[in-house]
């Protein structure tokens, strides 16, 4: 098999042509044959008996032409892909046979590439990292997280108040009749949560244990189309009510919850803890910037297609994030009434900004030109394996060496940005309120740019009132939100989100260069053209 020739057809497009020679073509229509042979039945013959010449004879020389090509197609792209010094960045396109016959093969094909990328100076950004001292506050509130985690619930013979946890029965009617989802049996409800729509907890307050009482409510208008806006009577039965009685902060609440003795050695290590992770934190932004600066640096007509993977990959790590909390994907689109096209919307633009962020890192280690030795993919694979439990030749089929070559190079990449750039310390406050200030500068100078759109309230969506709890009971739940935009070094990104958990394992990436063995759909050359 070879690269016939390889022409630029427009801006990260090329049209390839590729021969296979008759020897590979043939072994690959045999072995096509030799999978199909059992299940062929031809006149004269037993099933699975026939030779392949009295077969092709039969149903036509290229009976076998289809199999045989997919067998053949991923190496033969792969090969003609490195020969032409190629990365392509989707699945090629427009897949034909040029000639076929058994003397071989000649098929062409598009192909989208990786766009080529100029830089802007890399080795002089101006960053600020945000510098904030532990304060006895900092280590008071921890203090205080602590306690409300050993907080235990204690049943009272007296009026329920806010902050309190009851156990409640519930039935919720409109129109005198009971609506789907609107009932739950011994559900513990903390009176001031905001579990329920407003003015559902408040009503419960004041009454006490064994008390049967109608609560009356309007859902919001932005509710469910059923429910929006309508009145309902919720009928409850109150089985309990427990006051949170906190751990007293002494040298015992010290022993109970760390290894130290005394409370006094206790909140010196939270001090120190504190300290580590804000620490941590201002490192972070010093990255964030520098991410924020690398896209800006970039100058490529990068194809739409990279996006469009960037933000399935967005969306998938949403998935697998929602369904730790037992939800699926289309479950939670139901519940918050968000299009799957809105969700992938709402991840435009960080993955646009991740797509550049990585071509600008890619960029750096090619000028750099970095050499990433044996040792370092094998310290990469040791911390891996460390990192989810398994053993090295496991990670080894999963994620190739040339992927964790490429996570190494850019990694190297983000040190030598950091290396050379001029990092200021800075208040956290006056970093924070600057921050603030620029994004008030920015809103109004775009509202300047267009006329002004008429403001209207806009409601907040109410939180459901029911879900399935595990038990089949129907319970009150939260509405989930959907997770806040992050920048992070994305590093065996497959690996990370298959993981998580302990029981799902990295997923294999896919390179760029391996192709399918099918054509592609009509969709993908739209996107590509």
């Amino acid at each position: 098999m070879s690269l016939k020739s390889s022409e630029k057809i427009d801006t990260n497009l090329y049209k390839l042509v590729i021969d296979v020679d008759g020897e590979t073509w043939n072994s690959a229509i045999n072995q096509a044959f030799q999978k199909q042979r059992k299940n062929i039945t031809i006149p004269g013959f037993r099933k699975g008996k026939a030779t392949r010449g009295m077969v092709e004879r039969y149903y036509g020389e290229g009976v076998f032409y289809e199999d045989a090509f997919e067998i053949i197609y991923p190496d033969a792209v792969e090969a003609a892909l490195e020969e032409a010094g190629l990365e392509i960045v989707d699945n090629p396109f427009d897949v034909d046979f040029d000639e076929v016959g058994k003397d071989g093969l000649t098929f062409s094909l598009k192909a989208t590439v990786k766009p080529e990328v100029t830089l802007g100076d890399y080795k002089s950004l101006e960053l600020k990292k945000p510098i904030a001292e532990v304060t006895d506050e900092d280590v008071d509130a921890e203090l205080a997280s602590m306690q409300e985690r050993g907080a235990r619930f204690v049943e009272v013979e007296r009026e329920a108040q806010l902050n309190d946890l009851t156990v409640i029965d519930f039935e919720g009617f409109v129109d005198g009749t009971a609506f789907e989802g609107g009932k739950g049996e011994g559900y513990e409800l903390t009176l001031g949560s905001g579990q329920f729509i407003p003015g559902f907890e408040e009503q419960i307050v004041g009454h006490k244990t064994g008390d049967e009482f109608d609560i009356d409510i309007t859902f919001p208008e932005d509710y469910v189309e059923d429910l929006a806006g309508k009145d309902a009577v919720f009928k409850i039965k109150l089985n309990g009510v427990k006051e949170k009685q906190l751990p007293e902060l002494d040298d015992d609440f010290a022993m109970d919850v760390s290894e130290f003795d005394t409370l006094e050695e206790y909140k010196a290590s939270v001090k120190e803890d504190l300290a580590k992770t804000k620490e941590e934190a201002a490192d972070q932004e010093v990255d964030s910037q520098i991410f924020e600066k690398l896209a800006g640096l970039v100058e490529a007509e990068i194809p739409e297609v990279m996006f469009d993977h960037e933000v399935d990959n967005a969306v998938q790590d949403f998935s697998y994030q929602i369904q730790s909390q037992g939800l699926d994907l289309q479950t939670y689109l139901a519940y918050t009434g968000m299009t799957e096209e809105a969700l992938r919307e709402s991840f435009q633009e960080r993955a646009q900004n991740q797509v550049r962020v990585r071509l600008a890192l890619e960029k750096i280690a090619e000028l750099e030109n970095f050499e990433v030795t044996e040792e370092d993919v094998a310290e990469q694979y040791k911390t891996l394996a460390e990192q989810y439990s398994m053993d090295e030749e496991t990670i080894k089929n999963i994620l190739p060496e040339e992927d964790v070559k490429k996570d190494i190079s850019t990694t190297k990449a983000l040190d030598i940005v950091k290396e050379n750039a001029t990092i200021t310390e800075v208040d956290a406050n006056e970093y924070i309120a600057e921050d603030v200030a620029e994004k008030v500068e920015e809103a109004a100078e775009k509202a300047e740019e267009k006329p002004a759109k008429k403001a209207t309230a806009k409601k907040t969506t109410a939180k459901k009132t029911t879900k399935k709890a595990e038990d089949g009971e129907e319970k009150p739940a939260e509405k989930k939100t959907a997770a806040k935009k992050t920048t992070a070094k994305k590093t065996t990104k497959k690996a990370e989100e298959k993981a998580e958990d302990g029981e799902k394992k990295p997923a294999k990436k896919t390179t760029a260069k391996k192709a399918p063995a099918k054509k592609t759909t009509k969709k993908a050359e739209d996107e590509a053209e």
